[in-house]
């Protein structure tokens, strides 16, 4: 398979998203590099950021954590004199929605699926842990059901809902002209996916979602994952697949009664567990996600 052959471990590590509050975000630099038709993008610590730049102002996809929102207002001002209009949320995560209040008291309008309102606007658990509802000026302010589009900068941006997917409120966003897709947390380049249940995550979304990345897309798009180096439509197609194939081998284990820990014992997922899962979602995590969804 060809899976993210240009990672290390180290730059997987890197990549890895990160969620623990007491994060030590100091030394964090904002790495800004183009990639066509005016789109640039912007890694830091958390999700990759695409910003859209040109006549009309600029606008980003996701805005990482709050301790970075000055340094990412930093590297965008580089990029361009024009303000933050827009920032969409791919998401609810804090590693994709942090900044969300830094750039709206800027002026920025913040969007996403009105899931993600209603996730970030309510105190909940996140993996066990409890969590507080983010504050009212961090939440988005003009929501959407099955997508919403921009027309800005040049090109038609079309942001797409997928069901059931990551979370329950994952957005996928495509350039059409700059045929620049961002696929939020619904792809981990070089990394297994985290397929969050408690916020509405299922595999057989995850699976569909990933194809609908596929049909949006074709040979010379460039795709950006959540988390990962860029990458690319037979890259997107063949992570489906293998995730399709470990969905439907601990599909049938789990038919046949065996338990999650003798479905973990048998190590279904083994021929890429070197590669993919030594970073943030292990091989275990991974299947138990899985049995648990189906």
């Amino acid at each position: 398979m060809r899976l993210a052959h240009r990672l290390t471990l180290a730059a997987a590590l890197l990549a890895a998203p990160a969620f623990a509050p007491a994060q030590d975000f100091s030394k964090v630099q904002i790495k800004a590099t183009p990639l066509r038709g005016g789109t640039h993008l912007l890694t830091g610590a958390g999700g990759n950021i695409v910003a859209s730049v040109g006549e009309d102002g600029t606008w980003i996809i996701d805005d990482q954590y709050a301790p970075l929102s000055e340094r990412i207002r930093a590297a965008l001002k580089g990029l361009g004199d024009k303000p933050l209009r827009f920032v969409i949320n791919t998401h609810w995560h804090a590693d994709h929605t942090g900044g969300n209040e830094a750039m709206g008291k800027s002026g920025a309008v913040i969007m996403a699926h009105h899931n993600v309102r209603t996730r970030m606007g309510t105190a909940g658990t996140f993996r066990g842990e409890k969590r507080e509802a983010a504050p009212a000026g961090a939440l988005p302010v003009v929501t959407f059901d099955d997508g919403v589009s921009l027309h800005l900068n040049g090109d038609h941006v079309q942001a797409r809902h997928v069901a059931h997917a990551h979370t329950d409120g994952d957005v996928l966003v495509k350039f059409e002209k700059a045929n620049v897709l961002h696929m939020g947390d619904v792809y981990f380049n070089g990394l297994y996916p985290f397929i969050d249940l408690e916020s509405g995550g299922d595999i057989d979304g995850f699976l569909a979602a990933i194809r609908t990345g596929v049909e949006m897309s074709d040979a010379d798009t460039l795709v950006v994952p959540g988390h990962g180096p860029v990458s690319n439509r037979a890259e997107l197609a063949a992570y489906g697949d293998m995730l399709q194939r470990y969905r439907d081998a601990i599909a049938a284990m789990k038919r046949d009664g065996k338990s999650l820990q003798q479905v973990i014992a048998a190590r279904p997922t083994a021929a890429t567990d070197e590669a993919l899962g030594k970073a943030f979602i292990k091989p275990d995590q991974l299947v138990t996600s899985i049995y648990n969804s189906l």
